[in-house]
């Protein structure tokens, strides 16, 4: 209700992630009237917001900065978007009439007082709070008069972030289309917007009868013609929406086990506080647990990596020479990729679980104390089973922690056994 496809696609090109959660998170930050406070531990709210803002001329400050109050004093006149990060439990007073929005109405101009200062409060002034603490503990006013903004991973969410990096690797036909379709929906969008805002110009400004308006009725008649059709294309869209979710939905076990291998590492500071895991780290690992899958099962392609700045030119010529030389098995390898059958398919799937498995348990363990690798190790198994239906979760838990009576054992009255 609060946003469009055109809109979220803009957001996830600027780097909000694509699940629902961050998509949700997006549209309540965008439309509200208080200023946001985001708890943000994996980074992922504050680097959208970054790229978001930019073009407005974003003013990135921390509460430790001297020049903090002038950064604030002048965003809020000249009407730039704030973006205080790294907070911690408390916010300093000296910004409480900002974030509390205690503005002052004079005439038509709105002002915010700020210590002994009277300053204009421009329209396009955006305050944006940023904390990296993971269940941060806030006086009821600042939850009062901020909107708290939850930008946690949950393990749905990562799952549904890596199935749609697990299809722009595997399968980046699907998602070409897909971004394609998003397009297509939007242009019909706008497309019958303006045929419905021109019939009500031309209706609003028809002069005498209109029934006798020949060029009224020939519109009326297009743009009949016109809605019909886009109907129809909206219809066919719909029904191809559909079968690239059916298709990315074979990927979603190695979105699943990159998602529970995360969730191990978040857990391991449990075991000692200097287990820190970040996720962007963790991203890159799925990336090169892909690449490896994608060289084992193509070992003719080789996996073509980002070239630097200064080898894209040299690149692009020795692609081209080379695409001339072998145009006959280019065409034969896109004949072979093409042909995916849902054997070869659940093999691949299969493939790259058991990857990302392993370069996930890898890169822990290469950080981790050698008598704590085992327990590692352990904990994953664990869970892929419990994953699996293969062990029940309370027989984990019977295993790991004794299961402990609430109630405590009746007690004797008298001590009369103990001697004094």
């Amino acid at each position: 209700m609060l946003t469009d496809e055109a809109v979220i696609a803009g957001w996830n090109t600027f780097g909000l992630p694509p699940d629902r959660v961050s998509t949700e998170n997006g549209a309540i930050l965008t439309n509200s009237e208080r200023y946001s406070l985001i708890i943000d531990p994996q980074l992922q709210g504050i680097t959208w917001i970054r790229k978001t803002y930019e073009s407005a001329g974003l003013k990135v400050t921390r509460l430790s900065n001297p020049k903090m109050v002038k950064t604030i004093e002048f965003s809020v006149e000249a009407g730039n978007p704030v973006l205080i990060e790294n907070l911690e439990n408390s916010i300093d007073a000296v910004i409480q009439p900002v974030y509390a929005r205690c503005i002052i109405k004079k005439g038509k101009s709105r002002y915010i007082k700020m210590g002994d200062k009277e300053l204009t409060l421009s329209p396009t002034f955006g305050l944006y709070m940023h904390t990296k603490l993971s269940n941060p503990h806030y006086p009821p006013e600042i939850q009062a008069e901020c909107t708290l903004i939850n930008f946690t991973v949950t393990e749905s969410g990562l799952e549904d972030q890596l199935l749609s990096l697990v299809v722009k690797k595997e399968r980046p036909d699907l998602a070409a289309q897909n971004d394609e379709l998003i397009q297509m929906q939007n242009g019909f969008k706008i497309k019958l917007k303006e045929l419905e805002s021109g019939l009500l110009y031309k209706l609003a400004n028809a002069e005498g009868d209109i029934l006798e308006d020949i060029e009224l009725i020939e519109s009326l008649v297009d743009s009949k013609k016109l809605s019909m059709e886009i109907s129809e294309k909206v219809e066919i869209a719909k029904e191809t929406e559909i079968n690239i979710k059916i298709a990315c939905e074979f990927y979603r076990p190695a979105a699943s086990r990159g998602a529970l291998v995360f969730f191990l590492l978040m857990e391991l500071s449990k075991i000692h506080s200097f287990y820190k895991f970040s996720l962007d780290a963790f991203i890159i690992v799925v990336n090169r647990a892909i690449a490896i899958v994608a060289e084992k099962m193509n070992p003719k392609k080789k996996v073509k990596e980002a070239p630097a700045e200064g080898e894209e030119g040299a690149a692009a010529e020795g692609e081209a020479a080379e695409a001339e030389e072998a145009p006959a098995e280019d065409e034969e390898e896109e004949e072979e990729a093409g042909e995916i059958t849902p054997r070869t398919l659940a093999k691949r799937v299969d493939m790259l679980v058991e990857s990302i498995t392993y370069q996930g348990f890898n890169y822990t363990r290469r950080g981790t104390l050698e008598k704590h690798k085992l327990i590692v190790s352990t904990m994953l198994c664990f869970r892929i089973m419990i994953r699996h239906d293969k062990i029940k979760q309370s027989e984990v838990d019977a295993l790991v922690k004794k299961e402990v009576a609430l109630e405590p054992p009746h007690q004797q009255e008298s001590l009369k056994f103990i001697p004094e």
